[in-house]
């Protein structure tokens, strides 16, 4: 948003046009020079506002007192956690304080007070909202239900909930999840009416706070938190947590029932905590990394990094900025003047983290293009994969049967895609989608990335087609072997270490000093045995435990290669070479398994 404003001068025409449902207007407006803002009204119809206090109250829901404990341990040996801590304590303390006016003042029955006390602020109230939706149904007017929940695994427990209580058993209720895990024909009925005298039960992540709109809600349910990912500059470190929306989302879910007829809204939270809500979402350089970001400031030749994103509308930190500078370092992608390499410049016309950017010219050089750019694709969009509810174990059964003996996420989504290909020329795709679990528009989008990768590669002459199934670029491809090395080499020093201790339980990993674990839907999450010893890994998240995505099994060269590897380009032909000396950059050789 920068190059706007400093455009001005020179381009008086220039417009700029910003489209968001919860944007702060008026901190944009005051960054390009104080420019006038319009409001168009629409035509919305009164939404009344309840909170935890009345939702209690009107439910009489009064949970046990909870067990209150510390932190784990891996939170608590994080650096740069004490802030954190000590900002629960003080809200903790606010939260009590605010209980304790309302039992003075009398304005809500003791029982309510009771309830706000045992109330565990950092769980999703899945039973309270249970109880509620079945206080709307027993006492309201006909209309849909909205529930919006933080994540896949609380939509599944409360839709198991609602599935197992007496109530919602007839067929005058309609339970729809929506997520994009679930398959998209599982979720079309969600914009339908329902049939007359049947109501509608839909339970969704913040998918449904802007993305889409179902016009015959009435009912809104907000749990007031959203899965946010951020980035914990100190540990330099992917957090995925569910955190307390901000006042305009929460504004916004809260519109979603005032569509065609006056709706109603119930916050769980209190009105004191909606005091207390961030007035909008942190913005997203602030709580992302910055190495795909710097390189467009580099190849648009924009200046020194640290200088142009501090003239940002809300710039990031000085330590983020350091941080990332250094990384690029590290993969040669800059050198030590924070000058663009021809490495940094071709990792600049790709559109995806460096790491899966050097992943792609690895590829076209070692000729097995098409098996590594659906990797690639995957990891730089989403995996094609979906979980149908109550079918996750069978799910899971059929991504190890994908990887065979891999072990290898990224060889489990190879598999599933060239299956799916075959099954397209076969015209069977969508029943092959079906039993593998797989989302045949996702997949369709990966098969479009595929091309505009090979596009850019063409482009810039790394290869001479500009289709990716091409034989000259796919020499090597049936090589598994290999695939996994230019994997390593691309996502290095991204590589942990299993640490088998009996062969009977699953063995310790570790990222360095820190211990990690394999995500649950990984292909090696539920394996003892390893037959070597390290992973390579895209990301590394931080949730309820830190988790490592997308992994496979390597083992080190016991050459240790010595040789060492740069990108150089030729502007006279515009063709790209590599170049095995003469670089500060090595590249790290595997014998994948």
């Amino acid at each position: 948003m920068y190059i706007g404003p400093s455009s001005t001068p020179t381009r008086p025409d220039l417009k700029v046009i910003l489209m968001s449902a919860t944007l702060n207007a008026e901190l944009f407006s005051q960054y390009f020079g104080g420019v006038p803002m319009y409001n168009i009204p629409s035509v919305v119809f009164p939404v009344a506002r309840y909170f935890l206090e009345d939702v209690l109250q009107m439910t009489r829901f009064c949970p046990p007192p909870p067990t209150r404990r510390g932190p784990p341990s891996w939170v608590r040996h994080l650096r740069g956690q004490a802030e954190a801590m000590e900002k629960k304590r003080t809200e903790e303390q606010e939260r009590a304080e605010y209980i304790a006016s309302l039992e003075a003042k009398r304005t809500y029955p003791p029982y309510v007070v009771e309830a706000l006390r045992n109330m565990d602020g950092d769980q999703v109230p899945l039973e309270l909202m249970l109880e509620l939706v079945k206080t709307i149904c027993r006492e309201g007017e006909l209309g849909a239900i909205l529930v919006f929940l933080p994540g896949w695994d609380t939509i599944s427990k409360l839709h198991d909930m609602l599935k197992s209580d007496p109530v919602f058993r007839s067929r005058n209720y309609l339970i729809i999840p929506l997520h994009s895990l679930m398959p998209t024909s599982f979720q079309q009925s969600v914009f339908d009416r329902p049939p007359e005298g049947v109501r509608k039960i839909v339970i969704a992540t913040n998918i449904a706070e802007t993305s889409i709109t179902i016009e015959d809600v009435v009912y809104v349910i907000d749990c007031g938190k959203v899965k946010e990912t951020t980035y914990d500059v100190t540990n330099q470190l992917a957090c995925l947590e569910a955190v307390w929306v901000s006042k305009a989302a929460a504004k916004q879910r809260k519109g979603r029932a005032g569509r065609v007829q006056p709706g109603k809204c119930y916050h769980l939270f209190t009105k004191h905590q909606l005091e207390g809500l961030a007035d909008y979402q942190v913005p997203e350089m602030l709580r992302t990394p910055l190495e795909e970001l710097i390189l467009q400031i580099k190849i648009l030749k924009l200046g020194a990094v640290a200088a142009f994103l501090n003239k940002a509308l809300e710039p990031p930190s000085e330590t983020a900025v350091l941080n990332a500078i250094t990384s690029l370092q590290q993969l040669n992608a800059l050198d030590g003047e924070e000058n663009l390499t021809s490495l940094g410049y071709h990792l600049a016309n790709l559109p995806v983290n460096p790491r899966v950017g050097k992943i792609i010219l690895f590829a076209a050089m070692f000729s097995c293009l098409s098996p590594v750019l659906t990797i690639a694709s995957s990891l730089g969009f989403k995996e094609p994969f979906i979980i149908p509810l109550h079918k996750q174990e069978e799910a899971d059964e059929v991504k190890r049967k994908l990887a065979e003996e891999s072990r290898s996420d990224h060889i489990a989504l190879l598999r599933a895609y060239e299956g799916w290909e075959d099954a397209c020329h076969e015209r069977n795709a969508r029943d092959y989608c079906w039993e593998h679990f797989l989302s045949h528009n996702t997949l369709e989008l990966l098969k479009n990335m595929k091309k505009q990768f090979c596009g850019l590669l063409y482009d810039t002459g790394f290869v001479h087609c500009p289709d990716p199934d091409h034989d000259e670029a796919n020499h090597n491809s049936a090589n598994t072997k290999l695939i996994k090395a230019v994997l390593c080499a691309g996502l290095y020093p991204n590589v942990a270490k299993i640490v088998q201790t009996r062969p009977d339980r699953p063995p310790k990993l570790y990222d360095q000093d820190t211990k990690v674990k394999f995500h649950p839907k990984s292909v090696n999450s539920d394996e003892t045995t390893f037959d070597n010893k390290f992973v390579i890994y895209h990301t590394k998240v931080k949730s309820t435990a830190v988790f490592l995505h997308d992994t496979s099994m390597i083992l080190p060269s016991p050459s240790s290669s010595s040789e060492e590897t740069s990108l150089s380009r030729e502007t006279e032909t515009n063709r790209s070479l590599l170049s095995t000396s003469g670089s500060s950059s090595r590249l790290p050789t595997a014998l994948p398994c």
